[in-house]
């Protein structure tokens, strides 16, 4: 048993006892209660608070690891409070002193122009189990952001915790944690959350983190985190929302605008060289636009049953299939449209890789010795250990072969969930740190060789994602959605987690039409994903586990009607959603936005999950259930139906006929009669 520090983080109002101790520190004010409560204020608004002192939780802990997924238990759990002692300045910083029954802590705050580092030290003979922080939760805090979240925007009353890994088909919960999930599990969660009333704060750590949103006591939020001996917190002061997405991207990084033509739309399509070819040809012969042909299958396919069928986990072609891959690529290049590929970091035990990385040490290795093998889906596995160069260099030396061999103009980036937390690497550092940056070192290996061969002339999309992946992905996409109208994992999550993603400094985002699991899907949530995908960053199709079965663009004539206008309206939005593209690039400001980007001051916003602004104009209210018509919130201006040319005053909710073909989409300010014509 260690002892393990968590801190109750209040953000609203100062909690519990008067001011012991007020520090003016530039444009920041420092109060500190007599009992160790702390407030930072910032012209006159309080942007962080905690209702007490931190506590240290000791635990028992025990971690399940398989497949992707991952059961953290604790046991034997008790809790202590650390005892304020004295709280001083320099002029610079203020120091808060605690003394606690295993050692001390000092709490360090120091403010800049834009936020406000409070770094959490604990001086003991081991690292705490967990340091919790008692944040101050008034009647009006809420909790948006934390990366990739598919139910809900606003997480107040939400208890869940933040580690990268499979999310689970069906995001259920239950006994099968092997494989159902539960509804935050995220490939790309971020311990970072926004105010709606303008101010941000990230827990600046690679370890679990664990959040209870005013959820166990309606006045305290929560935020404790695992394996503490220093610990940063960063306040993002605002004052609007808008600033809060800039700042994180200013502190963590944002994505280099990729070239126009990777807007899409884009097609998937496997089955080999003469098939793709094939949808080429049937794509142009049906005047259907699209800017890029992706096939996952380059690799090989794996029929899993008659209907399921998915691909072989290596770095080569496969010949049979792709006998001249080069040569489709180069047809494809003469039509001025682009090839994307496919690649994960799985080392596949039987494949031709493994065995030469084996010889050569450059997989993660097990704590009983020799190379860490794993289950997978498609056979025992091991990973890259990429804090090792050579390792990363191997690795690198194929993807070099996909742009030099195959003029590929990108690839989807799959996975990188799944390091185990107790391998052992090559940097000597603790695979437990390093598991949440996975997805960093994969994307970082992925996107550096793209940008130097390349420049921005490619595009790469990738799943997996932790803080700091804001700067190191390109375009994120969002798993494996289930072929359905489900509200667990269908359809309905695609639009919470593409908000979710924006608020969390993540702006080029895509998504698969129509899903991934499951299924097969149907006509109905074909033609209702494509809707919806017309009015996202990259429209994006995916065949689908059961690729036979999916319905598919040219399925009928109805279906390919609908899918070339969509398209076609997609196709006539590239220069806004370019320009949207081009201010995301410098300011992190997302292409799909929560409306409180728009509207801070429309409180009717907050809890909004279902409907976005796309661009500065457009706001977006998907269909997401197997209905003709849906509520939509109008906030304050004049607005017009895209599709009908109707117009209504905001400030009102109402609800609108949305037969198929007629998603609720709404222009502010301005009639769409040029959308409204494509055919």
């Amino acid at each position: 048993m260690r002892w393990v520090l968590v801190v109750g983080v209040g953000l609203l109002g100062c909690g519990g006892g008067s001011s012991a101790e007020t520090f003016t520190l530039g444009d920041v004010q420092v109060d500190v209660s007599g009992e160790g409560a702390l407030r930072v204020q910032t012209a006159g608004r309080a942007v962080f608070s905690t209702s007490a002192s931190p506590l240290a939780r000791s635990f028992d802990a025990t971690t399940d690891f398989a497949w992707g997924f991952f059961r953290f238990r604790r046991r034997n759990e008790s809790e202590a409070a650390f005892r304020f002692q004295e709280a001083t300045s320099d002029g610079t910083s203020a120091t808060l002193s605690y003394e606690g029954d295993a050692g001390a802590l000092s709490v360090t705050v120091t403010p800049s122009a834009e936020s406000t580092d409070i770094v959490f030290a604990y001086d003991g003979p081991e690292a705490l189990d967990s340091l919790a922080l008692p944040l101050t939760c008034d009647a009006d805090a809420s909790f948006l952001g934390f990366g990739a979240q598919y139910e809900l925007t606003n997480q107040r009353g939400e208890v869940f915790d933040l580690w990268v890994r499979e999310q689970g088909v069906g995001r259920r919960g239950g006994p099968a944690w092997t494989v159902s999930g539960d509804r935050h599990h995220s490939y790309f969660p971020v311990p970072y959350f926004m105010d709606a009333r303008g101010y941000g704060l990230v827990v600046d750590s690679d370890e679990r983190t664990l959040v209870d949103l005013c959820a166990t006591d309606p006045e305290i939020a929560w935020v404790e985190v695992e394996n503490v001996r220093e610990l940063r917190l960063r306040v993002l002061h605002g004052p609007t929302p808008r600033d809060v997405v800039r700042q994180l991207g200013d502190q963590y990084g944002r994505p280099e605008q990729p070239a126009e033509w990777a807007w899409g739309p884009w097609i998937g399509i496997q089955g080999g060289q003469d098939v793709v070819l094939a949808e080429a040809d049937a794509l142009e012969a049906a005047d259907v636009p699209y800017t890029a042909l992706w096939a996952q299958d380059w690799v090989g396919r794996q029929d899993i049953t008659e209907t399921f069928i998915d691909i072989v986990y290596h770095w080569v072609v496969d010949e049979t299939l792709y006998p001249d891959l080069r040569g489709l690529v180069d047809e494809l290049h003469r039509r001025d449209k682009h090839f994307l590929g496919y690649i994960n970091p799985f080392v596949i035990e039987e494949r031709e890789h493994f065995a030469p990385m084996q010889d050569a040490g450059l997989l993660i290795q097990s704590p009983e010795g020799g190379s860490y093998v794993f289950p997978t889906f498609k056979g025992d596995s091991s990973l890259p250990d990429l804090t090792n160069p050579d390792s990363a260099a191997f690795v690198r030396d194929f993807m070099v072969s996909m742009l030099d061999d195959f003029d590929m103009d990108g690839w989807m980036a799959d996975f990188g969930e799944t390091l185990p937390p107790d391998a052992i690497l090559s940097s000597g550092a603790s695979a437990r740190e390093e598991h949440n940056r996975y997805p960093l070192r994969w994307q970082t290996l992925n996107h550096e060789l793209l940008r130097e061969r390349r420049g921005n002339d490619y595009a790469t999309f990738s799943r997996s994602g932790w803080l700091g992946s804001q700067g190191t992905a390109q375009i994120v996409w969002l798993g494996d959605q289930e072929a359905d109208f489900e509200v667990f994992d269908g359809l309905p999550t695609v639009v919470p987690a593409l908000i979710n993603l924006g608020l969390s400094g993540v702006p080029y985002v895509t998504h698969d039409i129509a899903g991934y699991s499951g299924g097969p899907s149907t006509k109905e949530l074909f033609l209702r994903w494509t809707e919806l995908g017309a009015f996202t960053p990259v429209m994006r199709t995916h065949e689908g586990l059961q690729a036979l079965n999916n319905w598919s663009w040219n399925r009928d004539d109805e279906t390919i009607a609908h899918f070339r206008r969509f398209g076609r309206i997609h196709e006539a939005l590239l220069p806004e959603i370019t320009a949207a593209a081009e201010e995301a690039a410098r300011s992190s400001l997302p292409i799909v936005r929560h409306l409180l980007l728009a509207y801070p001051n429309d409180p009717n916003v907050i809890d909004l999950d279902d409907q976005y602004m796309f661009g500065d104009d457009l706001l977006v209210a998907p269909v997401l259930t197997e209905e003709n018509a849906r509520e939509v919130y109008l906030p304050e201006g004049e607005w017009f139906h895209v599709f009908t040319g109707e117009r209504f005053e905001g400030g009102q909710t109402l609800t609108v006929d949305a037969p198929i073909g007629t998603p609720p989409v709404f222009s502010l300010g301005r009639d769409r009669a040029d959308l409204r014509a494509i055919e």
